[in-house]
């Protein structure tokens, strides 16, 4: 009788201990927390909601609206002025409406993201930004994007429009609908690649649409894959649509964007330099731009490899670390651009 209360007595110190542990833990901060969710819980001040919005808006996350300079950049406009100011306004719009989204996307998921282990730490999750503020803010935002479109072109003012409903209705229903939240997914960078050229009035061809939209398929399915192989391998809990996806589904998207995108690219890059002329052959493609296409390809094989091994979780993590990466892009960067500039003068 005594060795069964010392069992229980025992049993009952442990559950205690536990039940101490883990209230410690929930007022801790987990180390591998991402820098844009590890948000202190017991921030207070007059600052606290100002930064708590801030860190909501996920600034870092602005360096994918470098898309909106794509379309200049392969029609070799970089270097006018005119088409600066409207590329920026159009930077500076996207800035905004995409923090807006992540305004909504928070304050909707409140309850969810405070049952998770990481997002839990997030500034609306942890009751550092009320809701109702994080709505507030998100609306002045989106009009302040859509009012700013306005200073560049109709054209700008509507693409913002379209990605704005569309990004809000996948933060309302759509985000756990499969096929469709990966297809959501790729035209926020689709739909940055057409800003660009939106803004600076300028002539999109078809090539150059369709390896922008393949292009952020495939980096939009490798994310979703290598959340899945991360997942597989660590036991960490996925996101509800995954549920609905095999991994060779995911494989499948993957690999076929990839496909596709290649094409689409090397039928663009011999097409730059083509002039048509009275009575004769075209002139020939730039060499520039068909050399192009070398560096092009081993950044998508360096990047599929990232993605294979479960990394590719944030496209902008896996650029901003590889190094390797970098130099493939910034070689194929330097050829485009002699490419479309050796055309603009011939």
């Amino acid at each position: 009788m005594t060795t069964s209360e010392d069992t229980q007595r025992s049993g009952a110190g442990r559950d205690d201990e536990d039940r101490a542990d883990a209230a410690l833990e929930e007022n801790r901060e987990p180390e591998d927390a991402p820098e844009d969710t590890a948000v202190p819980v017991r921030r207070t001040g007059p600052l606290a909601v100002p930064l708590g919005l801030l860190k909501t808006m996920r600034p870092k996350q602005w360096v994918k609206n470098v898309l909106v300079f794509a379309a200049p950049f392969a029609a070799g406009r970089l270097g006018e002025g005119p088409v600066w100011v409207s590329v920026l306004i159009a930077f500076a719009a996207f800035s905004l409406a995409a923090s807006g989204v992540y305004l909504v996307n928070d304050a909707r998921d409140v309850e969810a993201d405070r049952a998770h282990p990481k997002k839990r730490f997030r500034p609306i999750a942890a009751g550092i930004v009320p809701p109702a503020v994080a709505y507030g803010t998100a609306l002045v935002l989106f009009a302040g994007a859509i009012g700013l479109s306005f200073l560049a072109t109709l054209n700008l003012a509507i693409v913002v429009i379209v990605y704005v409903v569309v990004q809000l209705a996948y933060c309302l229903w759509l985000k756990h609908e499969p096929v469709i939240d990966v297809c959501i997914v790729s035209s926020g960078f689709l739909m940055r690649a057409i800003a660009g050229g939106a803004a600076a009035s300028l002539y999109l061809s078809p090539w150059f649409l369709l390896t922008m939209a393949f292009g952020s398929l495939f980096m939009a399915s490798g994310k979703r894959y290598a959340e899945m192989r991360l997942a597989e391998r660590t036991g960490a809990k996925i996101r509800r649509s995954l549920e609905r996806y095999s991994a060779s589904y995911l494989r499948f998207v993957w690999s076929l964007s990839a496909t596709i995108v290649i094409l689409a690219y090397s039928l663009w890059a011999f097409q730059i330099g083509v002039q048509p002329v009275r009575n004769a052959l075209p002139t020939p493609p730039s060499m520039w731009a068909i050399i192009s296409v070398v560096p092009f390809v081993v950044a998508i094989l360096r990047y599929a490899v990232d993605v294979d091994g479960g990394n590719g979780g944030e496209p902008e993590e896996i650029v901003l670390k590889d190094r390797v990466l970098q130099v493939l892009g910034l070689g194929w960067a330097v050829l485009l651009f002699l490419a479309v500039t050796t055309s603009a003068v011939h």
